[in-house]
Order: C-alpha cells, then structure tokens, then sequence
C-alpha cells in the first residue's frame, strides 16, 4: 500500500479479519510468510514498527470504572503516548462525546464506548491504523464521523486496514477491497 491508501477487508463471520489485523500488528504470528513494513520484517523493527501503528479492536477495551477522559489518557501512556486532560477532551469532541468526557464508562452506551475506544487514533501520530468493526454499535451521526476521520488520516498520507462489515464509503480511486473466504 501507498501513502493515502486504504484496504477494506471483509468475509464471513471466522474467516480470519481479526486475526489478519493481529497479525498485522505483531500480536500474532503468521503460520507461513512475513509481514513487512517499509521493506523490513516487522518484528526485526520492534518500536520503531509499534510506534507507527494504531490498532483499535472490535472490542472497545474499556474500563468501566474510569471515565472517557481516564480511559483515553490511560491507553494513550500506555501506548507511549502522554496527553494532558485537555487534549483528552478535544479528541473525545472531535469523537462526538461532548458533555460526556467525566462520566463513568459503565453508564455510556455501546456507540459511546466505541467513541472512547476511536478517540484513541486522534491522539497519536500513528501512520498506519488497524480497524476492527469500527461502525458497529454507531449511530449514522458516530459512522460519518469516523469516515471523515479516516479520510483526514488519509488525505495527511496515513493508510487504513479495515476489517468491516459496513460499507465504508471512502474514494475507491485510493483503495482496495479484499473478500476473505472461509
């Protein structure tokens, strides 16, 4: 992939997206092949590749006694990533939770969760995001924003893998699809 690209993956449920993404980011190995990231393997790179990437599952990691603002700071620093409580509040609005910031996330919905979880990718400088069923559990208003987030990302020359059910709706002239079979 080049500098402002995008790949769409889809399939069945248990055709591999998740573990496609894992291994994408280092978490698993592949059973054959390599997978490189600027001509190197990337477990050769070690930080140097971490430091590149921002992986959100498509399970939201959160903590339900902290708040969206303790959340986002907590996975941030562990990240490598040090934000202040503002910057935490400017990527959680830009997210859409406004007025929600110091609220437990055990009250905030599934869509709000997921926020909290995608407000992560506006805090890092991160050249490659890794997506995992980002849409679910968004309302229309949550969808366009994270496509408008992804297309921002895009257009500064990041690159996206996205393994989604939805329609992503972004310029095909700058992606790709690839249909993963059971």
């Amino acid at each position: 992939m080049a500098a402002g690209e995008w790949l769409q993956v889809t399939g069945a449920n248990g055709s591999g997206k998740t573990s496609l993404l894992r291994i994408l980011c280092g978490l698993i190995s592949p059973a054959e092949g390599v997978v490189e990231w600027q001509g190197a393997n990337i477990y050769s790179l070690g930080e140097e590749y971490s430091t590149s990437i921002s992986y959100v599952g498509h399970r939201p990691g959160i903590k339900d006694e902290l708040t969206a603002v303790e959340n986002l700071r907590i996975a941030s620093g562990l990240n490598g990533i040090e934000i202040d409580k503002s910057s935490a509040q400017r990527a959680l609005e830009k997210i859409g939770l406004v007025a929600r910031e110091h609220i437990p996330a055990r009250l905030l919905s599934e869509g709000q969760r997921r926020r909290i979880a995608l407000a992560r990718l506006l805090v890092g400088d991160r050249k490659l995001w890794l997506l995992d069923e980002i849409l679910t559990s968004l309302d229309k208003a949550a969808m366009a924003i994270v496509r408008s987030l992804i297309e921002e990302h895009l257009s500064g020359g990041g690159l996206a893998i996205v393994a989604t059910h939805h329609d992503l709706e972004l310029d095909s002239s700058h992606g790709q699809r690839l249909e993963l079979a059971t």
